[in-house]
């Protein structure tokens, strides 16, 4: 399995665990939690749930009823809704319980995190600090990098570089905040820090921000080549 689709299969488990739902209605629901630079398409999204539906991790119900593509000529949309069976919430779990070097990459971790509220602490931190060390290994490479190239690009390339540079760097500082929060023993029953609230997703957000819940699209430091 690539790892692009072992991130949709986990989204897909993470989703119906909450409640069952037609393709169209998670298909949105995707696109909230995987932010709109990773949107799905049809194409990618029905593949996913037929193979989950085979592996015996989800259940259609009106399985009769055939899908038909929305158009602006038809307007149908699919009437078959899928849910979690006991085996599909099973992988769930184990899914949820891996904190090996897959969960630290940039096409996982977003996901990983997405579901941290559901996560127990010990995985948590694991991610989180694999996550770190993961960045700060990138740090060293693109610093080394940077100084070996200096003096043979332009100074819109350096830019760039030293924009790469930054972003990680601004990732790095949110997972140490983080790390130490864990450490601290300063969340609550649900996985939120204390003062949050939780979003309809399980993701925390600090009470009285207006920023998004979970790692923000800028600010965890992906760089533009890395979208």
């Amino acid at each position: 399995m690539s790892r692009r689709s072992g991130v949709l299969e986990f989204a897909v488990l993470g989703l119906l665990h909450d409640a069952p739902m037609h393709g169209y209605e998670l298909r949105k629901r995707l696109n909230v939690l995987l932010g709109s630079f990773r949107a799905f398409s049809y194409g990618t999204l029905y593949p996913c749930l037929k193979n989950l539906v085979a592996q015996g991790f989800l259940v259609e119900d009106n399985p009769d009823v055939e899908y038909v593509p929305a158009t602006a000529l038809n307007g149908k949309r699919s009437k078959i809704v899928y849910r979690l069976s006991p085996e599909g919430k099973q992988r769930f779990e184990e899914l949820l319980a891996d904190s090996g070097p897959d969960a630290w990459e940039d096409e996982h971790f977003g996901v990983h995190f997405a579901f941290f509220a559901r996560t127990d602490r010990a995985v948590r931190m694991r991610v989180l600090e694999g996550r770190r060390s993961r960045l700060e290994e990138r740090l060293e490479r693109m610093r080394s990098s940077i100084a070996r190239t200096r003096e043979r690009f332009d100074d819109y390339t350096l830019e760039l570089q030293r924009h790469g540079l930054e972003s990680v760097e601004r990732e790095v500082r949110w997972l140490n905040e983080l790390i130490e929060t864990e450490r601290a023993n300063r969340t609550g029953r649900n996985g939120a820090p204390n003062g949050a609230t939780q979003t309809s997703d399980g993701r925390g957000q600090e009470a009285g921000s207006s920023d998004p819940p979970g790692p923000p699209h800028d600010r965890p430091g992906r760089s533009a080549q890395e979208r």
